[in-house]
């Protein structure tokens, strides 16, 4: 399964909360560059991604459902999430030994 940066970023900062991880934190992930964008792309993108992922299966939504748009305020990571958060932050490698 192919991640973008801020999919696999939405998933470990998701990995790291106890609870449900707020959307307002995940704004931290473009405070890194010099030139950033606009704050709309900004809010778009991360609109995109988090959508993205709740029909992957990763994320569950909670917030507001319009007839017209759903508003996600908080996000928190299902079981395949966890998973997948697992294998970003890597996995230990076996020690070929070979005890007698």
């Amino acid at each position: 399964m192919r991640l973008s940066k801020l999919q696999k970023y939405i998933i470990l900062q998701g990995f790291d909360a106890k609870n449900k991880l707020d959307r307002k934190g995940l704004l931290s992930f473009y405070n890194v560059g010099k030139k950033k964008p606009s704050k709309e792309i900004i809010v778009n993108s991360i609109t995109n991604s988090i959508e993205r992922l709740i029909k992957r299966g990763l994320l569950v939504g909670f917030g507001e459902m319009t007839k017209e748009k759903i508003y996600i305020q908080k996000i928190r990571l299902t079981a395949i999430g966890k998973k997948v958060g697992k294998k970003l932050l890597g996995e230990q490698k076996r020690l070929p030994l070979n005890i007698k």
